[in-house]
Order: C-alpha cells, then sequence, then structure tokens
C-alpha cells in the first residue's frame, strides 16, 4: 500500500529540508474517483514540491466533515455547498476557498414501469432521498416544484435512503438519488438496462446546486500562515484535478492503489473517473460567483421550509484561488 505523503522527519532525512507544513483533508466519502485529484496530487508530489505534508482523510456513512472540522479532526473538507451553507446558518462558520468541480452529478433514476416521465408525477410516488446534509438539494427541488414531501396523492413519500441502491432493486421507491459516476451505475450492475430506466438531473432541472467543494473554518483565515498554506494546498490539488482529467484511467488507478478497503474494482473506478472528469471540466478551482448565487437562490426558494433563510455573508473567498492560480 502506498503511503499518501511522507511524513515530515522522512523530509528531512533527505537534503536537510525544513519540516513541512501538515495538512489534513477530509473527504466527503469513501477513498473513491469521486477525489481522484487529491490523491493523485499526492502520488506525483505535488504536495511535497509545495512543502506540504498532507494527510488525506476518507469519509463514509458516519462520517459528518463538517462534524470533523468542528472538532478540530482537519484543516480543511470536501463538502456541498447546501450543507455547508446550512452549517455555516447554524453557526460553523465555514468558508468555501475553492471549487474543483463546476457541473453537478446528482440526480433521481426512476423505473419507467413506475409511470414517471416528468417530475410533476413525482406526486404520489415514493422516493428514495440521502440525509446527512445531502438531502437539501432535493429538498429545495421540491419547494419550486410546489410539490410536498410528507406524502399524500399530491405529494411524495420520502424514503430515507442509505448509500445503495436497493430501495429501486426491491422496488420500494419509484425513485432514487443516484450521481452520475456512481449509483446510478451500480443500479445497471446490477442488471436493470437503461432503457427501463428514466433519469432527472438536478443540473438539467434548473435546481443543481454546489458539489464538493474545499471549506475551511473562517477564523482560521484570520492567519496569514494559515492562507499562504492554503494557497498552497489549492495549487497542488488543482494540478492533480488536471491531471486526472487528462489521463482518467491513469488517475483512478492512482485511487484503487489507496483504498485500503479493497472495495473499489478497477471497472468501476475508470468508469466512475472518467464521469467525475465531465464534472470537474471547465473548473481552474476558482469558484464562480454566478454558480454560487444560484445555489444560494435554490436553496432560499424553499417555500416555507427554506434550507436557508437569509443570503449568507462571508461564505467563500477568492483570495486563495486569486493567489493559487497566478
Amino acid at each position: 500500500m502506498k503511503k499518501l505523503m511522507m511524513g515530515a522527519a522522512a523530509l528531512a532525512l533527505l537534503g536537510g529540508a525544513a519540516s513541512a507544513e501538515e495538512v489534513t483533508l477530509q473527504l466527503k466519502w469513501v477513498t473513491q474517483a469521486q477525489f481522484a485529484g487529491y490523491y493523485v496530487a499526492a502520488e506525483k508530489g505535488y504536495y511535497k514540491d509545495e512543502g506540504l505534508d498532507v494527510t488525506i482523510l476518507p469519509g463514509g456513512p458516519d462520517i459528518a466533515p463538517e462534524q470533523v472540522i468542528a472538532g478540530g479532526g482537519a484543516d480543511v473538507i470536501v463538502d456541498w455547498m447546501p450543507a455547508a451553507l446550512a452549517a455555516r446558518e447554524k453557526g460553523l462558520a465555514l468558508v468555501n476557498i475553492a471549487q474543483p468541480f463546476k457541473h453537478s452529478g446528482m440526480m433521481l433514476t426512476c423505473l419507467k414501469e413506475s409511470g414517471i416521465t416528468s417530475p410533476e408525477d413525482f406526486k404520489g410516488k415514493t422516493l428514495g432521498v440521502w440525509f446527512f446534509g445531502n438531502e437539501y438539494p432535493f429538498l429545495s427541488w421540491m419547494a419550486h416544484l410546489g410539490i410536498p414531501t410528507t406524502g399524500g396523492a399530491d405529494g411524495v413519500e420520502v424514503l430515507k435512503q442509505g448509500f445503495n441502491v436497493d430501495p429501486l432493486l426491491q422496488k420500494q421507491a419509484a425513485c432514487i438519488s443516484t450521481m452520475t459516476y456512481n449509483e446510478y451505475w451500480q443500479v445497471i450492475d446490477a442488471g436493470i438496462s437503461a432503457d427501463d430506466l428514466i433519469t432527472f438531473k438536478y443540473e438539467d432541472e434548473g435546481v443543481a446546486t454546489l458539489e464538493d467543494g474545499l471549506y475551511v473554518l473562517e477564523d482560521k483565515l484570520a492567519d496569514p500562515a494559515f492562507k499562504e498554506t492554503m494557497v498552497k494546498f489549492v495549487r497542488a490539488s488543482m494540478k492533480g484535478w488536471k491531471d486526472a482529467e487528462a489521463d482518467p484511467d491513469a488517475a483512478a488507478m492512482i485511487v484503487l492503489e489507496n483504498d485500503e478497503t479493497g472495495a473499489q474494482t478497477e471497472t468501476h473506478q475508470k468508469r466512475m473517473m472518467s464521469e467525475v472528469a465531465k464534472l470537474t471540466a471547465g473548473s481552474n478551482g476558482a469558484l464562480d460567483p454566478a454558480d454560487y448565487e444560484r445555489t444560494v437562490a435554490t436553496l432560499l426558494g424553499g417555500g416555507s421550509d427554506p434550507v436557508i433563510t437569509k443570503a449568507p455573508e462571508g461564505a467563500y473567498t477568492l483570495d486563495i484561488t486569486d493567489e493559487a492560480l497566478k
């Protein structure tokens, strides 16, 4: 198993270099191609070149990145903007410092036999929804459609979906939450033909929100040394992401080498990386304020129970990417 980075002591032995700056990154989910850019940056020495010793912590179903960083377990986290902004409104001052993902990969995947042909047909159906902060985009979408999430003939029944596709396979739900690069293909691999499915991408429905941004705590940005460390981290990470886009198969293999669980397969990771590359395409790492405003508008438009109740202030900074991308 390859190490992600050499420790500071090892660096010191190699040429008497000064101790590296330690950075801990908490991922939103398990080791997979969704996070390939960070593993590629580590593997190719981009973090080391910046004088950084980066530890990459995988996530999982019981790990909330917001809680990890709040407890001091990480310097920077990968998070979706709806969850980050909701946490900020509740008092955890998260700030977006970079946005490697330009596009959303979230969608609902439905069985055609359910009779669903458009979002209007969701009424009266059971829909699988991820929680732990992942429900916010869905709730905003339903609010925009004017469809209650409390059940009934004119509403939808929300099934709290685990991080699997079982509710669709077992026909417990007409639709389930999927990502273009992951769960959709799990449905296909389970033997359901694409011809028997219909998908609704959040981006196509005009309710896409930003995913997989990099977030830090606001008070830490007051420290010039921390800001400079984040500049180095973002610069090296974006080199990794662009390499991953350019050679998805090689990036997938690097991810596999760092999967200590052995749960991932080469076929799935290569396919995932090719889909992820479509989502990072067009981003140099800097947050587009227009994308931010679109996300905020979507979250505010949540009817009587919006994800956030007021437009955030100070929820992102371009200072880090402005310096990193010079």
